[in-house]
């Protein structure tokens, strides 16, 4: 909409839609939705103007003020945005400025950019807060005094709640990322504030389970480096004794459970891709620190085994002693394949010897490995899940990284929020039970070399497709930055929850019916519509099928 003397275009768009500024805007404007009483809701209003326009004030006005929040899309840079082979369903292949971060509006105001597309992110979270209805969400743009220009969304709350999260979700929380770019001493008082706040902001988002570092995580490093220490286990060694202390442990368990953390992963026991090594384990020994486990050290020689053969025991004792039981998972390690079967069978039998009642899950995605019985609770990737779906391997999980980057859903800077979006109707119809992702705020370079700046480095260091690392960025004391991907992404856990809420209504098979009615294919991780109407129109049928079943 336009007004007033300068030219300011404005349009209202869904969550869906990615900005860019430097090209023309072609999606149609989106003005009324719904929502369930306890969720968030989020769409957004492009801008443009022809001249440079400064000291933009955005003005909301709606009786939702009280659940509203009004951000500004920010542009990050990309360079590595795609694979040379990589499939049809993206956006850009080429480098360039890639909306993402969400900001807070800064005291100044907005700036129009002649000629240049930027957006706002508008979001109702509604916690319960608000009675059904209908309610308009009027913004404007005002300069000095005159309204430029204004949009109206209409948002109806429906008086249904989603119910709670079934889904076990874990997007692996990076602690020595966050000391390294905030310059904090590990376990400080100061980091400590920084991983409270870094969860609050990953459970809000549907996170259910942390990766938990009882030692430095043998994750994403290049053999024969190391990662900063950040292991929550203190470990005294006398000859071949052991003691352990537990209390960092503690804390971190009990400002997890607080903010709502319901799942512990403890960290992989043996090296990424192989299954050779023990992870990096530090220990007092004679009064001096230092590590006393590495790459040097064989996954399954005498010494890693008579550790583990006095660690464990106490491990499970702790978990024992907090009421843990339900709530611990273990990881052999990550991503192994066909070639290490060996290497992690025999790792896996080392560690039944004590974790025989615990779910063992780690990301793989040969089929042999369950087979055999050498992992309780395989988690194969998007695109390697369909021998799995075949043989019925009961609590599945799923996840994906870099390596999904065809037909599969994903989450990179360049594909459109669509793709993101309907992960959660795939999990819906498979009745999947956990995702997994490696990269909630990785901030390092691949093999964790050195750190990068992610406002400035999207892909660490041409390591993986742009976006891939992490979905939230290191803000001012310690906040976390939330991004456009981490809404849409969390949109679609609120997309599976309503899908569950309609099937204690009508039925499973009602609602499987009623997403793939008029599809010419069935939705699978592979096949499943592109486009963005789609997922829009489809959620506000279930809606309105939720509302209607309520109130007969």
């Amino acid at each position: 909409m336009k007004t007033g003397s300068y030219k300011l275009e404005t349009r209202c768009l869904s969550s869906l839609v990615k900005v860019f500024p430097d090209e023309e805007l072609n999606a149609r404007a989106y003005t009324k939705g719904s929502a369930l009483s306890n969720e968030m809701y989020s769409f957004q209003i492009a801008y443009r103007s022809d001249l440079l326009l400064k000291w933009l004030e955005v003005k909301v006005e709606s009786e939702l003020n009280e659940v509203l929040s009004v951000r500004s899309v920010g542009l990050v840079p990309a360079e590595m945005v795609a694979y040379h082979d990589h499939d049809e369903h993206i956006l850009r292949s080429t480098p360039g400025l890639y909306p993402d971060p969400l900001y807070n509006i800064a005291e100044e105001g907005l700036a129009g950019l002649p000629g240049n597309w930027r957006s706002l992110w508008v979001e109702a979270d509604l916690q319960g807060k608000v009675k059904p209805g209908h309610y308009p969400i009027r913004v404007l743009f005002m300069h000095a005094g005159e309204c430029l220009a204004e949009e109206t969304f209409e948002l109806e709350v429906i008086g249904a709640e989603l119910p709670e999260q079934q889904l076990k979700y874990t997007n692996w929380f990076h602690t020595d990322c966050l000391a390294t770019y905030y310059s904090y001493e590990i376990f400080s008082e100061e980091h400590w504030r920084a991983i409270d706040n870094f969860v609050q902001t990953a459970v809000k988002h549907g996170m259910n389970m942390i990766l938990t570092p009882l030692f430095t995580p043998p994750l994403d490093t290049r053999v024969g480096g190391e990662r900063p220490t950040v292991q929550l286990v203190d470990v005294e060694k006398s000859g071949d004794t052991y003691r352990f202390g537990f209390d960092k442990l503690k804390r971190w368990v009990e400002l997890c459970s607080r903010n709502g953390v319901r799942y512990f992963e403890f960290s992989h026991l043996f090296t990424q891709w192989g299954v050779k090594h023990a992870p990096k384990i530090m220990a007092v020994e004679n009064g001096t620190e230092k590590r006393i486990f590495g790459w040097e050290t064989d996954a399954t020689g005498d010494d890693y085994r008579g550790f583990l053969s006095q660690f464990l025991p106490e491990l499970v004792r702790f978990i024992q002693t907090n009421g843990l039981e339900e709530r611990s998972f273990f990881h052999v390690s990550d991503e192994p394949h066909k070639e290490h079967l060996e290497n992690y069978q025999k790792a896996s039998d080392l560690l039944k010897q004590y974790l025989a009642d615990f779910p063992m899950i780690d990301a793989l995605s040969d089929y042999e490995f369950y087979d055999k019985g050498y992992v309780k609770n395989p988690i194969p990737a998007t695109n390697h899940i369909e021998p799995f779906l075949e043989n019925k391997v009961p609590n599945l999980w799923t996840y994906y990284c870099c390596s999904q980057y065809k037909e599969v859903s994903n989450r990179f800077l360049n594909m459109p929020s669509a793709r993101n979006r309907i992960l959660g109707y795939q999990l819906y119809k498979f009745d999947i039970a956990g995702f997994l992702h490696w990269g909630y705020n990785f901030w390092y370079a691949q093999y964790s070399i050195r750190p990068i700046d992610p406002y400035t480095n999207t892909d660490s260091n041409y390591g993986f497709p742009a976006g891939d690392a992490f979905v939230v960025y290191p803000g001012p004391d310690g906040q976390a930055i939330e991004s456009l991907r981490l809404k849409v992404f969390y949109d679609a856990f609120q997309d599976l929850r309503a899908l569950k809420l309609l099937e204690s209504l009508i039925g499973r098979e009602q609602v499987l019916e009623l997403i793939e009615e008029e599809l010419e294919e069935e939705i699978t991780f592979r096949t499943y519509p592109r486009e963005e109407e789609w997922l829009l129109n489809k959620r506000e049928q279930i809606n309105r099928m939720i509302k209607d079943s309520l109130s007969q």
